[in-house]
């Protein structure tokens, strides 16, 4: 089986304030570790943004960049997501046709992915499973691909976070020998290379959050039914154990009730819809199965009421996490 043919290839990353870390990270780390493992100049890569400079992440890191050039000239080009999809700077349409212009193959991860899809209307692409909601309401996508990675013609999407290794691990797999492709997945303590088709773990598949078959089947049941929550009955009835065992290992390994843990995904689920749509907050109360009592759920999970989250994002507040 003949290698792949070596050359060094030239990757862009282009960024927006309050880019994702995670993401960055995940694509330049790879890059370097591959080149230090073979010794050699397999990747390089520049950092781009609409106005050059630093440009800071959501985690306070600054990178400095160099502002989009009208004729770009790499092999790949990842825009990297952000902690706002709504984020002016996330719309990228023309620098993007701009490199599909000129040859080069497109990664968008996450925000960056949603917007492109928000704008475009391309209801075959992926992205977070968090960002879904924001297409719902803008071009009314309801069943979608919910896989790690789509790949259409020169425009990848991805759902982003931890995908973004094994999106890299894939491409770097067609440049340079599957050796190295390895030894980097062993640095990285990455033992499995997601094929991109692999279904998200929130987004379409049962979660394996606790390697109890039994427990993570029923968290599995509470992901599937949020607007219309199962009785906790019914949940034990499904799962097949007794209360009274369900109980026990949900304060066991979770370190909470099921009526409890139950409660606080979909008032997380809540939270993804009030921050990042325009919904109204009674539709989206009804949405994650709270007809009544949504504002002193949410005002005791989260410390403040809805209204007051809401008002929070829109006036610019600065996340905690």
């Amino acid at each position: 089986m003949s290698q792949p043919d070596i050359s060094t290839i030239h990757v862009d990353l282009l960024l927006t304030e309050g880019f994702v870390l995670t993401e960055y990270a995940g694509v330049v780390d790879q890059l370097r570790l591959a080149n230090r493992i073979a010794l050699k100049r397999f990747f390089s890569w520049r950092s781009l943004s609409a106005r050059g400079g630093p440009v800071a992440c959501s985690s306070d890191a600054v990178v400095n960049t160099t502002p989009f050039e009208p004729y770009p000239e790499a092999d790949y080009v990842f825009a990297i997501g952000n902690s706002d999809p709504a984020h002016p700077d996330l719309s990228m349409g023309r620098v993007i046709d701009t490199y599909v212009s000129r040859g080069t193959k497109v990664i968008l991860l996450a925000e960056a992915a949603s917007r492109y899809i928000g704008e475009r209307g391309d209801r075959g692409l992926t992205t977070h499973w968090e960002n879904r909601a924001v297409l719902q309401e803008q071009i009314g996508l309801e069943d979608a691909t919910q896989v790690l990675a789509t790949e259409q013609g020169q425009i990848i999407t991805s759902a982003g976070m931890g995908s973004t290794v094994d999106v890299v691990l894939t491409i770097m797999a067609r440049h340079i020998p599957a050796a190295t492709v390895s030894a980097v997945a062993d640095v990285l303590l990455h033992d499995r290379i997601r094929d991109l088709g692999t279904l998200q773990p929130f987004g379409g598949s049962g979660v394996a959050l606790t390697g109890d078959k039994v427990l993570d089947g029923c968290i599995a049941l509470m992901q599937a039914n949020i607007e219309e929550p199962l009785p906790i009955s019914e949940l034990v009835r499904l799962a097949g154990v007794s209360s009274r065992s369900l109980e026990r290992r949900f304060r066991d390994k979770l370190a909470s009730r099921p009526a409890e843990y139950y409660r606080a995904l979909r008032l997380n689920k809540a939270n993804n819809l009030l921050l990042n749509t325009s919904m109204p907050i009674n539709e989206i109360a009804l949405a994650c199965g709270f007809p009544s009592g949504f504002t002193p759920h949410y005002r005791a999970l989260f410390g403040l009421t809805p209204q007051a989250a809401r008002q929070q994002r829109r006036s610019g507040g600065r996340e905690t996490g």
